[in-house]
This record gives C-alpha cells, structure tokens and sequence, in this order.
C-alpha cells in the first residue's frame, strides 16, 4: 500500500475546497488580499497536487482596493455539475458572496454573479438529485447576537439561470456545541438516505473542529451527530505539533472511497510561521456518519492510502521571462510596473512608494509561498535604482510583520541590510556594501532562523544569520495567512531607475 505525507499542499493553503470529476480532483484554497485570487490545482491520486491556474486573475472579478492582508477573499468552495464547475467565496472587502463559472477549471472563469441578500461567510453550493441548486453559508443570528460568533447556517436556493437566490431563507443548524462560537465552512452531502451540513465550529485557532449533522430534508430538520465532533486537535495540547484542525470538505473518489481535506497549522518551536495548510485523511462511513481516520481520530504526519500515486514534478525554478501562475502580488497590481519585454529573459520592475506596511496600492513585489521553514530562496538581480531606491528579497507575513535583504542605492555604491519589522517597527540585523549592480541575494531558513546572504563582486558575504523569525507567525503577528516569500523594489524619487530580475529559486532543504 503506498503512503503520502501532510499536509499534502505545504505553505499558505487555508480553507481547502475538492470535487471530483471522474478520475480527476480539483481544489482550490483561500486567498486574501494576494492577486491573483483562489488558486485552483489538480491531481490524480488526492496527494500530489500541482497548481493549474488561479480562478480570480483579473482586476474585473477581484477588486481588492484598502484590502488587508487577512481581507480580500474568504473561504472558496468548488463543485461541478452538468459540464459546469462552479467556484462560490466571499470578498469581505468589496462586493460580498459571489459565483464564477468556467467550462475548464484551468480557465478562464467567468466575471462574478454578486448573489444579493448572500448574507456572512463561507458561502458554498449543493446541487441535489432534481438538479435543484442550493446555497449554503453562515450569517449572524438573525434575532441579534449574544455572544461573539453567534452565527448560524442557513440555506435557500440558488436558480441557476439568474444567478440569484430565490425563495426564502431557513437556518438549517447552529452547531454541535452549546452557545457554539463561529459555526462556519458549511457543506452539504447526499449519502443514501440522508442530505449531511458538515461545518467548522470553536474559531480559527486551537479550538476548531469538525462537525456534523443529518436530516431526511434538504431544509431539515438537522440532527447532529451524538460523536460530534469527528475531528479536532483542541484536546491533544498546545506542545502537540499540528494545531487548529478545521475547515474541512468531502469528496468521494469513483471507487467509493471517502476523503476529507482540511486546513491544520504545524506549530515549529510554538509558531506557524507557514500559516494555515492543506492536509488529508481517510473518512470511512459506519451507521449512517462518518469516522475520519478510523481507529486513530487524528491528523497523521504519515499515512497509508488505497489509490495509486501519480506524482507530479516539483516546482523550484522560475525564470522570470514570464508571470507564472504560482506568483503572487499585493493587492491588485499596476502592471506597467512589471515589463517582460524591456530585456529578454528578464522581468523589469520599478518601483512604487508603496511599502509593505501600507493596506493601500500595490507595492512592487513578485511573490510565492513558502512551504518549509527550512527553505533556500535565492534571486538574481540586476538593481539600476537612482538613489533613495531600495530593492531586495522579503518574507512577508503582514503589513508590520516583515524579513527583508535590502539593497540602498547610495552614490555609487549599494548598502546591503538584513531588516525585521516587529510590530511595525524596524531592525537593522546586518550590513555590507557591494558596488556590482548585478548579484544574487539569498535565504537560507532553518527552522526558526534565517540568515541572509549576497553573492556579488566575486564573493559572498553572509550580511546576518541567526535571525528569530518566531514574529512571523499567527500566533504573533495575527491573522489568517502564512508567509510568502519574493523579490520587491521601492522608491520615492519621480526617477527612481529599475530592477531585472533574471530567476528565482525557492526550494525545501529539509527533504
């Protein structure tokens, strides 16, 4: 029997949705205030997972204007019926809940249908067997909150012509637990006899959990499981080293196999500088419920599975004569800022004021997540700043949570600095000077340290090591991302020159 490892999308990977389309699997994960919006992979064995495409990559589906890091888009869910895939998720910062459609979930996808009275989070969609649609989501209790996520499930179709609810709205569940907070990630099913709303409920840290319930209608009444719930990690304590399990949908393979993707954190020395990532375990059916990881009851670093694995190629090597699905930006970006034609080969960047901290425009920064806490990521640059620019590498967590490698155009020369920003405020870590405009400029993170490292007049010099890094992490900075990592340029000056970048590499050292 063949074994996988978790989480099996590694990285800023939170709130994962999957269908399945014969023999074929897509999921997509949460985004934020990062462009493009919902990456969308696929795979062959519920494992290995390459990324396709991104669902939202034009600035006409996703406005993310004053978006916050932890703003932007919440939460996605994926189905496919009738030749049709169907994407469902929230922009809390403009527009609210919203469908997309694409005959190809490579793309493209269609512009939003903006769903009115859609009220809350996490909307998602259940097509029953009279090809009936219906919408499932969360909302504040109606009849007015007592407590802090005092929020309830609700239900009303969806009339797939308009693209609009119709009817009336019914809260179908309140969740499992008494004066339950934050009753969230609603699904439903159809299994024999029953229609099934699996939802998250405790919150988005060590509290959350899975649970569920069953009715004979579709509307219910709901009853929920006397063994709710069927997943969490709260009860194994803080030292345990995968934490805040939730979020989760099923997905059942042509086999009649059963699975369930989640999100989790993996906690390195008490931070998830990685943020919330995609994980899987095998769900089995007995007496009409389902049991997630039969005879263990919890998330397995290592586990078996029953499908054959097809792998896919490991991505680590980007040349930048191109904008490559898996980049990610700031909010929306001003592309005129980001030239593949200016020098072959190379992507031209020039700078923005725009700086890390602000929550308005878009800094010039070219992105990608980072999957590993013991990681290597190097850039070739080419900085032609004026003085006064700035340009390097970064680890991103927030707006006032940053790790930077950053060059300062002075005179003729360039002045090389590791900075933490802690809270908004920064720390100078280390110095050097270079006078080469082309040089490297590299990572290397091993677990909770990072040093910093440029290659340029012929030699390498380490400018800082041993940077603590615990302060990019949820548990410090606050949240709902993970940390990326890339290549950025800024400037105030009205002239303020370019940076060629020529290729990135952002691999795992720890395999």
């Amino acid at each position: 029997m063949n074994k996988f490892k978790n989480p099996i999308i590694e990285g800023f990977s939170p709130d994962p949705s999957v269908c399945a389309v014969g023999e074929d699997f897509y999921l997509v994960t949460s985004s934020f205030g990062y462009f493009p919006g919902v990456p969308i992979y696929h795979s062959k064995d519920m494992v290995n997972w390459q990324q396709i495409g991104n669902v939202l990559d034009r600035e006409s589906q996703l406005n993310l204007d004053d978006a916050g890091s932890s703003r932007g888009i919440f939460a996605p869910t994926i189905r496919y019926h009738d030749g049709i895939f169907y994407m469902i998720t929230t922009n809390v910062t403009y527009g609210g809940n919203f469908v997309v459609t694409a005959t190809d979930p490579a793309g493209p996808w269609s512009e939003p249908y903006y769903l009115e009275g859609a009220i809350g989070i996490d909307p998602s969609l259940f097509f029953d067997e009279d090809g009936r649609c219906y919408y499932c989501g969360t909302r504040p209790n109606p009849t007015g909150v007592t407590h802090n996520g005092d929020w309830e499930v609700w239900l009303q179709e969806l009339d797939l012509n308009t693209m609009q609810l119709t009817g009336v709205s019914t809260k179908i569940w309140k969740g499992a637990m008494r004066n339950v907070i934050w009753p969230e990630a609603p699904h439903i099913y159809r299994k024999d006899d029953y229609y099934y709303v699996m939802i998250a409920e405790g919150g988005t840290g060590p509290n959350h959990s899975v649970t569920i319930a069953r009715s004979e209608k579709i509307d219910g009444p709901y009853i929920g499981f006397a063994n709710n719930p069927i997943l969490t990690h709260r009860h194994l304590g803080s030292a345990f080293p995968v934490q805040n399990v939730g979020h989760g949908d099923l997905v059942e393979t042509p086999d009649g196999q059963w699975f369930m993707v989640l999100l989790a954190s993996r906690k390195f020395e008490g931070s998830s500088n990685l943020g919330r990532e995609t994980f899987l375990a095998e769900v089995i059916w007995e007496d009409g419920w389902p049991v997630v990881n039969p005879g263990i009851g919890r998330l397995l670093e290592e586990q078996e599975i029953k499908l054959p694995l097809v792998p896919v190629e490991e991505k680590t090597d980007y040349h930048l004569n191109d904008i490559h699905r898996e980049f990610l930006f700031i909010r929306n970006p001003d592309m005129s800022h980001y030239d593949t034609d200016a020098r072959e080969g190379w992507i031209r960047m020039t700078p923005t004021a725009g700086r890390f901290k602000d929550e308005k425009g878009s800094p010039t920064y070219i992105g990608l997540r980072q999957p590993s806490l013991w990681f290597e990521y190097t850039a070739a640059l080419d900085i032609q700043l004026t003085d006064g620019g700035e340009a390097g590498i970064a680890v991103i967590q927030g707006e006032n949570h940053t790790l930077k490698l950053a060059v300062h155009a002075k005179d003729s020369e360039k002045v090389v600095q590791v900075i933490t920003t802690i809270d908004g405020e920064e720390k100078v870590h280390g110095e050097t000077t270079v006078t080469a405009s082309e040089l490297e400029l590299k990572f290397i993170g091993e677990g909770q340290k990072v040093k910093g490292v440029v290659l340029a007049d012929g030699k390498e010099v380490v400018v800082a090591e041993n940077v603590a890094t615990h302060y990019l992490s949820t548990e410090l900075a606050g949240g709902f991302v993970g940390c990326t990592v890339g290549i950025y340029t800024s400037s105030d000056v009205e002239a303020p020159g370019y940076v060629d970048a020529n290729w990135i590499k952002l691999e795992k050292t720890n395999q």
